[in-house]
């Protein structure tokens, strides 16, 4: 098993100070369970190589379930459920914002005891507290895709009012995994990008999403702690903005969605690059030598030897990602990148 980093050494790698060693997080993203027949032996794999951090993730409320003895914590009203035979951006809690008044009154509330989970700290690794949904995507889980993004023109105040909710409810929760679990930064998922481009320009993103972002790193700074942020495909159009307000880790630079040279020579001095390994194609469909020369390219892409670099995978494991093809990766990665 190979030593991992230290939270110091972590630190001073996404604040820019310089580390000999490349951060190793595929671990984040790798779910042996979804390759099940090789669930063990991807398990065993694992151990053997560097794990840079830890994470927990925080127990944020589901959309419709509510624990027993909080009838409250959760996002949908009481007697909501899932509708039958339609997708997941479809699946509308909030019908009318006319109608949305007991939703704002019930919201759920941060100091929720069991919102912190029991938890470890090995005292010695980087931790990150995380949870899924910041804004857009728990907009578009209330309202639905299509009502999602039209609300930003025909209801304004509306949307302000939820991500203001929402951000209170955020940085209790902070408070709560600075002091409770002793967390070193937060990483939360907020997808603002299609392949292509992404979903609204920088003015909506300046109105509706900037300011409350700003004050997510500026709680996590208050505390002493990182933002880090997950946000696939294109995003370039609002990395300036996000490197103003100081978001401190962004991932994953989705493959194909980006000039990846681009970004690292106009921002990878700016903020730390949690660049993620191709897993729309690589990974699944790559030989081993493919996924070597994705790694080297990765590499010598993005480190400049000063930090503001970490490697991990694009996104979460599925079924057709080879046991070989991730053995090549970490083999290559510690290889290429200074950790045998």
């Amino acid at each position: 098993m190979m030593e991992n980093l230290t939270a110091q050494q972590v630190r001073d790698v996404i604040e820019g100070r310089g580390c000999t060693q490349i951060p190793v997080l595929y671990d984040l993203w790798i779910y042996p369970s979804v390759m099940e027949k090789e669930q063990a032996q991807v398990e065993a794999m694992l151990e053997k190589y560097p794990r840079d951090v830890q994470e927990v993730f925080l127990r944020f409320p589901d959309m419709y379930d509510a624990p027993e003895e909080d009838g409250d914590y959760r996002w949908a009203a009481a007697g909501g459920k899932h509708r039958e035979g339609v997708g997941l951006d479809a699946d509308v809690v909030i019908e009318d914002w006319e109608d949305a008044e007991e939703f704002f009154e019930r919201f759920p509330s941060p100091d929720y005891p069991g919102l912190i989970p029991e938890f470890q700290k090995d005292g010695k690794r980087y931790l990150l507290a995380r949870w899924w949904y910041l804004y857009f995507e728990r907009l578009w889980s209330l309202r639905g895709m299509e009502n999602a993004l039209t609300d930003f023109y025909l209801y304004p105040d509306e949307v302000h009012r939820l991500f203001g909710k929402l951000t209170d409810f955020y940085e209790r929760a902070m408070e709560r995994a600075g002091k409770e679990l002793d967390a070193d930064g937060f990483f939360a998922s907020d997808d603002i990008g299609t392949q292509n481009s992404p979903f609204f320009s920088l003015e909506i993103f300046r109105e509706f999403f900037k300011p409350y972002y700003k004050r997510l790193c500026d709680k996590a700074h208050e505390l002493g702690m990182h933002f880090w942020l997950h946000t696939c495909g294109n995003v370039e159009l609002f990395l300036e903005d996000f490197i103003e307000i100081g978001l401190d880790v962004i991932h994953p630079i989705q493959k194909g969605t980006m000039d990846e040279k681009k970004i690292a020579d106009v921002y990878g001095d700016r903020i730390c690059i949690l660049a993620g390994f191709d897993v729309q194609q690589a990974i699944p469909f790559g030989s081993p030598e493919e996924v070597r020369k994705e790694v080297r390219y990765l590499i010598d892409t993005f480190d400049r030897g000063r930090g503001r670099f970490m490697l991990t995978m694009g996104n979460g494991t599925t079924p057709d990602w080879k046991k070989e093809s991730l053995e090549a990766l970490y083999e290559e990665t510690c290889a290429y990148g200074g950790r045998e």
